[in-house]
């Protein structure tokens, strides 16, 4: 019984020791994660006169398209700024994203008070 006690006792601290490792190894990649999104929403802000948070509607927008996670679809604009070329598929969920963008922010500017529309 003493021994059934034990092995209990360390596959426990075993499974709690493989939890913690995992959960470690998630904080120290976040941080990571997070600085490219910021880069590549940098780039976004850049190429598309943009807010900070419509920035990342258009990164988060392509990720949903191309069913790819935030952070690598970062990276991917990220390499791409530096001359690899982007996925086809991230390509076109970019030019969808971007043509949406600037067809409802057009529409945003006629209707505010005080704009003329050409």
């Amino acid at each position: 019984m003493r021994g059934q006690a034990a092995t209990i006792g360390n596959a426990s601290a075993g499974q709690d020791l493989v939890a913690l490792r995992a959960e470690n190894d998630q904080l120290r990649r976040a941080p990571a994660g997070r600085a490219v999104i910021d880069r590549a929403r940098g780039m976004v802000m850049v190429l598309t006169p943009c807010s900070r948070g419509a920035a990342r509607d258009l990164l988060v927008d392509i990720s949903r398209q191309c069913d790819t996670r935030l952070p690598e679809v970062a990276a991917a604009l990220v390499v791409a700024w530096k001359g690899k070329s982007l996925p086809e598929r991230m390509q076109r969920a970019l030019r969808r994203t971007v043509r949406r963008f600037h067809v409802e922010d057009q529409g945003r500017d006629s209707r505010q008070p005080g704009k003329s529309s050409r």
